[in-house]
C-alpha cells in the first residue's frame, strides 16, 4: 500500500513530461510564413512545407526552418537592350515578387532558398528578372513595345514567372516607369506623329470649312426643296394619317366587338362550367351522403351474410364431423360388442357340447328369472279401485268372485308356454305340464253368508273380494 502513491506520482510527472516534450516538439506555422520540415519526412522527399497549421518535430531526425512571404521588390535599371529592330533602349521598371505557396513552388523554394538571406533571394531573382527581359525586349519593336504596353506587360510576365516559379517564387506585380532610347528614335517617332496629327488637323479644318460653305448652300437649296416637299409629304401624311387613323378605328371597334364576343362567351363557357363543377359536387355530396352509406350498409350486410354462411357451413361442417365420428365410434363399439357375444357365443356352444340348443337352453335359463319378474310385475302394477261382482249364488260352478280371481291369474302365460314359444324345452327338473284328462277339478268352497255392509246412496255397492283358497 506504501507504494502505490509512488507509483501514481511517477505515472503523473511521466505523463506531464510526456507532455511537455511533444509540445515542445510541436512546430506551428505562421500565415506569412512558410514551414519547412527537413530530414526522415517522407519516401522520395527531402522536405516537406506547410503553409498554416503546424506538425511535430521529431528530434535527431528532423529539423525544420521558416521561409518568410514577404513581397520583395527588386528595381531594374535596364539601359541598352536591343530591339527586334536592333535599337537599344532603356526599360526602368519595378518587379514586386514573393515566395509561392503553391505546394511544387514551396518544395522548389525549400530546396533552392532555404538558409539564403532576403538580399541574396532578391540578388538571385534580380539576375534572373535581367536575363528575361532582355529576352522579352529582343522579340518585339519598338512600336510594339512603345503603344501596346499591355502586350509587352502580359509578355514579360509569361517568360519572368516560368522562370521564378522553378525557384519557388512568384511575380506579384510589374510597374514600366519610362521607355527611351539612345538614338532618339521613339523621340523621332513621337515628333513625326505630333506633326502628322498637327498637318491632318489642318487638312481637316480646311475640309471641313470647304465642306461647310458647300453644305451651307446646298442647305439653303435643299431646305427650299426640302420644306415643299415636307409641306406636300405633310398635307398627303395628314390624309393618311387620317385615313390610317379612320382604318385604325375600325380595326380598333371590329377587336372590340371580337374580344367583348370572346368575353362574353368566356363568360357563358365559364358559368356552364360552373354549374358543371356545382352539379358534379352536388351529385358527388349525394353520393357521398346517400349512395355512399347505403353501398357500406350493402357491403356490410354482404359481408355479415357470408360471415353467418361461412359460421354455418362450419358449424355444419364440425357438426357433420361429429355425427360422423359418433357414428363410426358406435359403429365400432357395436361391432366390439357383435365380436364379443359371437365370441362368447362360440365359448358357449363349446361349452355345451357343440349343441347349438343346449346353448340357447342355458341363455334362456339365465333370463327365467327376468320373465318371471316382468309376470309378476304386470300384476302388481294393476291398480284396482273397484270391483262388482254379481254373485248369482249358484254353488255348483263355484262363487263369481273366486272364478273372476282365477280367470285373472290365468291370463299370465305359464313358464312352460313362455319357453316353448321361445322354442327351448326346460329340463325335467323343473317340472312339466299336465294334459286336460289329468287335471282334477277343484272343490268349490263352501259359500260364506255375506257380511252386513253400508252403501253410499250416490256410489253403487261394493263387493269385497273373495279369497281363493291356494
Amino acid at each position: 500500500m506504501d507504494y502505490l502513491p509512488i507509483a501514481l506520482g511517477l505515472f503523473t510527472l511521466f505523463i506531464f513530461v510526456l507532455i511537455v516534450f511533444l509540445a515542445s516538439r510541436y512546430r506551428r506555422c505562421p500565415s506569412n510564413q512558410i514551414l519547412a520540415v527537413f530530414g526522415r519526412v517522407e519516401a522520395r522527399k527531402s522536405v516537406k512545407c506547410y503553409h498554416g497549421g503546424g506538425t511535430f518535430v521529431w528530434p535527431l531526425i528532423q529539423d525544420y526552418r521558416y521561409l518568410d512571404l514577404t513581397p520583395m521588390t527588386i528595381n531594374i535599371p535596364l539601359k541598352g537592350a536591343l530591339s527586334m529592330q536592333n535599337i537599344r533602349i532603356n526599360v526602368p521598371s519595378t518587379f514586386t515578387i514573393a515566395i509561392d505557396t503553391a505546394p511544387e513552388a514551396m518544395n522548389n523554394a525549400a530546396i533552392r532558398l532555404l538558409g539564403l538571406r532576403r538580399n541574396e533571394i532578391e540578388s538571385m531573382a534580380t539576375e534572373i528578372i535581367f536575363g528575361q527581359l532582355r529576352l522579352t525586349v529582343a522579340s518585339l519593336t519598338i512600336e510594339q513595345i512603345n503603344q501596346d504596353r499591355e502586350k509587352f506587360l502580359e509578355a514579360i510576365r509569361k517568360n519572368i514567372d516560368s522562370e521564378l516559379q522553378k525557384i519557388g517564387l512568384t511575380l506579384i506585380n510589374v510597374n514600366i516607369t519610362d521607355i527611351t532610347d539612345e538614338s532618339g528614335y521613339i523621340e523621332s517617332i513621337g515628333k513625326k506623329a505630333s506633326s502628322t496629327a498637327i498637318n491632318q488637323a489642318k487638312v481637316d479644318v480646311a475640309e471641313q470649312e470647304k465642306k461647310g460653305a458647300i453644305g451651307e448652300s446646298s442647305a439653303q437649296k435643299e431646305r427650299r426643296i426640302q420644306v415643299a416637299q415636307f409641306n406636300a409629304e405633310a398635307v398627303e401624311g395628314e390624309n393618311s394619317a387620317k385615313a390610317k387613323i379612320a382604318s385604325y378605328n375600325a380595326d380598333l371597334a371590329e377587336k372590340e366587338a371580337n374580344a367583348r364576343q370572346r368575353g362574353e362567351v368566356a363568360s357563358q363557357l365559364a358559368l356552364a362550367e360552373i354549374q358543371k363543377a356545382k352539379a358534379q359536387a352536388e351529385t358527388r355530396r349525394l353520393e357521398a351522403e346517400q349512395v355512399v352509406p347505403r353501398e357500406i350498409e350493402k357491403r356490410k350486410v354482404e359481408i355479415d351474410a357470408e360471415a353467418e354462411a361461412e359460421k354455418r357451413r362450419k358449424t355444419a361442417r364440425g357438426e357433420a364431423d361429429a355425427i360422423v365420428s359418433v357414428r363410426t365410434a358406435e359403429a365400432e363399439g357395436f361391432q366390439k360388442v357383435l365380436k364379443a357375444k359371437a365370441e362368447g357365443y362360440q365359448a358357449l356352444v363349446a361349452s355345451a357340447g357343440d349343441n347349438a340348443r343346449d346353448a340357447a337352453t342355458l341363455l334362456l335359463i339365465e333370463k327365467l328369472e327376468n320373465l318371471v319378474r316382468l309376470q309378476t310385475e304386470m300384476i302388481r302394477n294393476i291398480k284396482i279401485e273397484k270391483v262388482t261382482v254379481w254373485d248369482s249364488g249358484n254353488s255348483d260352478k263355484g262363487s263369481s268372485t273366486a272364478n273372476f280371481l282365477s280367470s285373472m291369474a290365468k291370463t299370465l302365460p305359464p313358464l312352460h308356454d313362455v319357453a316353448r314359444m321361445a322354442g327351448v324345452e326346460l329340463p325335467d327338473f323343473l317340472g312339466n305340464l299336465k294334459t286336460a284328462g289329468e287335471l282334477k277339478p277343484e272343490k268349490p268352497p263352501e259359500p260364506r253368508p255375506a257380511a252386513p255392509r253400508t252403501e253410499k246412496p250416490d256410489e253403487p255397492p261394493r263387493l269385497k273380494p273373495e279369497k281363493r283358497p291356494t
